[in-house]
């Protein structure tokens, strides 16, 4: 109450000091204005008021329990149960049945002899998914995932470690079966290191939101919303907007601040960077003021905005668990606690991603269905073409997935990628890591036969022969350490985490446990000693292989849509790049260079964007420089079955629409040549023809 009283009288930080000081029932200490002490309080509410502040504050008794995060129940476990027959209406019982009914569909396409295999380790992983109470949460994800699909929004085959688990790739979370990859489950759920499962999901970028509105309303406005993030006052940020309150002018300041980096967190580290800013703070006690506040408000939040991805989903209100607000945009809800305090609070994050290359790579498959009556779809795509891994060797990779770069380019004429195997590994290599350690010459080398392919042990060969005996995963670094160490995979996974803290005690006791496990087994303890060591120095680069798997397969979609249909994939990709003229640009050129076509604008034949026309591409109304959207669709909308003449589309447009730039700026790409008129009389009377 004094505080928020205060507000009005003073500011806030002498609000907070006073408030704090009655708490402890001590002399406030006032920074900004020392004349404000417990008297004046006391003028100004009263000493009944003090002692009954006093009295609150000792005697709330608020305990909130923080820790133990619950995973939230699945909404139609009850439906669903009812609807299979199953004998216990709980997410346990359905999680269960769902997944090995699902498997059992994808094994059709596996050899009969590895089914006991995939069974084997799907009861291994709905075990420990059911024993640490993530039924409920596989579920969820199950369930919008499936969502997204009916409503043909294409999802991504998978992000991050959730790519290990066969469960879910049985329920089609993911697309990437990890049996035939060597994925390990242990890298997305450790039995042995208790944490929340974290499945992030790609989704299409147009259409992601549309997925969060299916959440929302399933689960409830209440119980669904979007994470907060806070920026803080940096010293760039600060320092102007002090001196703007003091009354610098913006140009001067601006000078001053243009000489701090931007990510620099304190003024001391910004003065060691800055000669100008030095300068500034001793001109005279008005910049020493600045100074002087500006090192107060360093870290201080300064507004709020929202997790690119996060969304809580709960069985309670929200209001329960979290303080929220709502979107100045659209209403959402959003929690007040940012991402590393909702697990406290029993909130469970999900990850909805955008990726502009899936709505690429849709936007291809549709054309292409269309236009020559085929049913292309993702699953259809065959990954392991050899004419895919022609075109990588040959460094034809202009705007495919990841892998476009003059750096990538130059990488995949070098390694020369022959297989599926090969193009997860260039996307784990491509790092400054490996490329600086010698791990990636090291690998190139060895594929190419021009260094002998070994190993410490002859049972680590099924491990490291998809990379020629390099450990370039985390997946494989586990499973050297289980092999030989005689370690569980959860411990393996631990002892890969601890190797990139590299705490040489905690190290040297795993190395111990490691040389005894191999004695244990009968393995040479002192190559098993080496071994260890080599892991250590692989350990820090490790990169996960099922995120690498993933992503590379978006990478050989998109290579196999550019091989075979590249007027189709270019017009989508210049669709999805079109606000960004330098992309734009740099692909048209690439589009002539590899022999397709681009169509000049034209009024009766563009669509209001890139269009695909035989083997060519028509250039589209909004993609030209200054006529924008809202005037492409009102051409479109007006033309009918066509403009007969210049003045017939004069008289068909919306002229409050089409400004006289506009008008310019059509002419000045051809769009009225088709009418044989001048471009020229057009550009010099532009002003007549719109009156």
């Amino acid at each position: 109450v004094i505080a928020e009283e205060f507000l009005s009288l003073e500011n806030e930080i002498d609000a907070r000091n006073i408030l704090e000081s009655l708490k402890q029932n001590t002399q406030p200490q006032v920074r900004l204005n020392p004349l404000l002490d417990l008297k004046k309080i006391e003028m100004i509410f009263g000493q009944e008021i003090i002692k009954n502040t006093n009295f609150l504050t000792k005697t709330i008794d608020l305990k909130i329990d923080l820790g133990d995060p619950t995973p939230p129940s699945f909404i139609d476990t009850k439906e669903l149960s009812l609807k299979y027959s199953l004998k216990e209406e709980t997410d346990s019982e359905l999680f269960s049945f769902l997944c090995r009914k699902k498997l059992n569909e994808k094994l059709k396409n596996v050899k009969k002899e590895d089914h006991q295999r995939y069974k084997e380790r799907l009861e291994y992983e709905i075990n420990i998914i059911n024993t640490m109470n993530f039924p409920g949460y596989m579920l969820i994800v199950w369930d919008f995932v499936k969502a997204a699909k009916e409503l043909g929004i294409e999802v991504g085959p998978g992000r991050g470690s959730a790519a290990g688990s066969l469960v879910a790739y049985s329920l089609e979370i993911t697309n990437i079966d990890p049996i035939k990859y060597n994925l390990l489950f242990e890298r997305f759920l450790n039995p042995e290191r208790v944490s929340m499962p974290d499945i992030d999901m790609d989704f299409m970028q147009g259409r992601r939101g549309e997925v969060i509105d299916y959440v929302v309303q399933k689960y409830g406005y209440e119980n669904v919303g979007q994470i907060s993030t806070f920026s803080t006052m940096l010293p760039k940020g600060v320092i102007k907007d002090v001196s703007r309150i003091i009354g610098y002018s913006y140009e001067e300041v601006d000078k001053v601040t243009k000489t701090i980096p931007d990510m620099v967190k304190t003024i001391k580290e910004a003065e060691s960077l800055s000669t100008n800013l030095n300068d500034f703070f001793k001109r005279d006690e008005q910049t020493k003021k600045i100074k002087k506040i500006s090192q107060e408000l360093i870290g201080v939040k300064r507004n709020i905005g929202i997790h690119a991805a996060g969304v809580v989903i709960t069985d309670e209100g929200l209001s329960e668990k979290t303080p929220i607000i709502a979107s100045e945009n659209d209403g959402s809800t959003i929690t007040q606690y940012s991402l590393n305090y909702l697990e406290d609070v029993d909130l469970i994050k999900f990850d909805f991603l955008g990726l502009k290359t899936l709505d690429v790579i849709q936007n291809t498959i549709k054309d292409i269905n269309g236009r020559h009556n085929l049913n292309i779809s993702t699953e259809t795509i065959d990954i392991e073409d050899p004419k895919i891994y022609e075109m990588l060797r040959e460094g034809r990779t202009e705007g495919l997935f990841q892998i476009e770069s003059e750096g990538m380019k130059n990488l995949n004429k070098r390694l020369k990628p022959d297989s599926f195997e090969d193009l997860i590994a260039i996307l784990a290599l491509y790092r400054p890591g490996p490329m600086n350690s010698g791990m990636l010459d090291d690998f190139i080398e060895r594929k190419h036969g021009r260094k002998e392919i070994k190993y410490m042990f002859d049972e680590l060969e099924e491990v490291l022969s998809p990379t020629y005996g390099v450990p370039v995963y985390q997946e494989q670094i586990m499973s050297m350490v289980q092999i030989i160490g005689n370690f569980s995979l959860g411990k393996a996974d631990i002892i890969r985490r601890a190797m990139g803290k590299k705490k040489k005690d905690v190290m040297d006791k795993y190395k111990e446990e490691f040389k005894n496990g191999a004695k244990e087994q009968n393995f040479d303890v002192i190559k098993a000693s080496k071994t260890f060591d080599i892991i250590i120095g692989f350990a820090e680069y490790g990169f996960n292989k099922s995120h690498s798997a993933a992503y590379a397969m978006i990478t050989a979609i998109t290579a196999w849509l550019k091989l075979y249909f590249p007027a189709e994939f270019m017009t989508a990709l210049l669709n999805s790049i079109s606000d960004d003229r330098d992309k734009l640009t740099r692909y048209l050129n690439h589009c002539q260079k590899i022999g397709i076509e681009i169509l000049p604008p034209s009024a009766n034949a563009s669509d209001i964007v890139f269009k695909t026309n035989g083997k060519k591409i028509r250039f589209g109304i909004s993609n030209i420089k200054g006529v924008g959207l809202s005037v492409a669709r009102n051409i479109k909308m007006s033309r009918g079955k066509g403009f007969c003449s210049f003045f017939d589309f004069l008289h068909k447009v919306d002229l409050k629409m089409l400004k006289k730039d506009s008008l310019e700026y059509l002419a000045k790409s051809g769009f009225f040549d088709e009418f044989s008129i001048n471009r020229k009389k057009i550009i010099s009377n532009s002003t007549d023809i719109l009156k």
